[in-house]
């Protein structure tokens, strides 16, 4: 048995998914790499740079710039930021470098409206809703509640959730578009329908008593892809204040999703369904497998026609390979020193 094979042996990794890897083709002694020389990644939030003097005194350790990603950092992978002054006061997060370069490939600008339909734990949210400033708005999404209440917190932590909403929902079949243009649309509307107050977690005692009990109700129940999306958090700027529940929750027809569907956002089938044209989508995942990337992209662009593939154009730099289609990426661990990471971007374009 060769030194590789030996260490592969070695791992701590349960024979079926060393199986799965097989069958997937993908070389276990990635995770050897991934265990011993993935450093710990560190967002600043923008104009905190000077604060590097203060976490490395406190971590005890040399925070070194990460150069081909704008604001990140990284340390030994041992190192545990939680202590830190810098990351209670909400001017660092953890985030790894694949991650953020998953966001970047976006090509982010103030004023755009972007869609993440697998928004949980919440760090790129985050660096979305830092990217966008004073302008535009995010719309998280994901199907479990409570990993998608740990992003509420996170936005709460380090004030970004001005301009954000959360919904808990199956990101595949999710159906609305962005607040800001629905009122425009509604005719005849609902006069008994709630209306959206500035959000607050301290909810009135009826309120907190419904919730629970529909709460306790969708708990007993498999989560099926008919289920009401649930509006977990929004921002005081995120269009929702002052809107009716029937016009947050209404149904939009392809016509209007072209010219007011999202600027950006991630996932794929039903996320291109909800960008409009001239938008940009990007794929991204955190699987090795080429059959939950490569083979997904060809099958996706078989059956859109108006899908474009695009360049990543921020790559040139990038310490990523080409994945087997043009103008993919992958990170992974022996490569990248990141956790591994396939990216693919994409526009819409008018079919004629």
């Amino acid at each position: 048995m060769d030194e590789k094979a030996a260490s592969v042996s070695k791992l701590p990794l349960p024979v079926a998914f060393l199986e799965f890897l097989a069958r997937n083709g993908v070389d276990p002694s990635i995770y050897i790499a991934a265990s011993q020389s993935t450093p710990r990644y560190i967002r600043l939030k923008p104009g905190c740079g000077t604060r590097i003097t203060e976490i490395e005194e406190e971590v005890k350790c040399k925070v070194r710039k990460v150069s081909w990603l704008p604001n990140f950092y990284f340390l030994q992978p041992d190192v545990q930021i939680a202590s830190t002054k810098a990351y209670q006061e909400g001017k660092i997060y953890g985030i790894d470098a694949a991650s953020g370069a998953a966001v970047v490939a976006l090509n982010v600008l103030p004023g755009d409206h972007i869609l993440d339909l697998c928004a949980a734990p919440g760090a790129k949210l985050c660096m979305i809703l830092d990217l966008i400033g004073c302008s535009g708005s995010v719309t998280g999404v994901d199907v479990a509640r409570h990993r998608l209440a740990a992003s509420r917190t996170m936005l709460r932590k380090y004030g970004l959730g001005d301009r954000c909403r959360l919904f808990v929902a199956d990101g595949t079949i999710f159906s609305f578009i962005p607040p800001r243009v629905q009122s425009n649309f509604i005719l005849g509307m609902d006069e008994e329908s709630e209306i959206y107050k500035e959000w607050t977690h301290r909810r009135p005692c009826k309120e907190r008593k419904r919730v629970a009990k529909a709460r306790e109700n969708a708990s007993s129940q498999p989560f099926v892809k008919t289920q009401d999306p649930e509006l977990i958090f929004y921002g005081s700027n995120s269009g929702v204040v002052g809107l009716r529940k029937s016009e947050v929750f209404r149904s939009v027809d392809d016509l209007e999703i072209l010219q007011f569907g999202y600027d950006k956002l991630k996932l794929l089938t039903n996320g291109f369904r909800l960008l409009k044209v001239g938008g940009f989508l990007v794929y991204s995942t955190c699987s090795l497998t080429v059959a939950q990337n490569e083979d997904v992209v060809e099958q996706f662009l078989s059956q859109n026609l108006s899908a474009e593939m695009v360049e990543v154009e921020d790559a040139t730099g990038w310490p990523c390979s080409p994945a087997r289609i043009p103008k993919t990426l992958r990170f992974d661990p022996s490569t990248s020193f990141t956790s591994g990471l396939f990216i693919a971007k994409f526009t819409k374009l008018t079919i004629r």
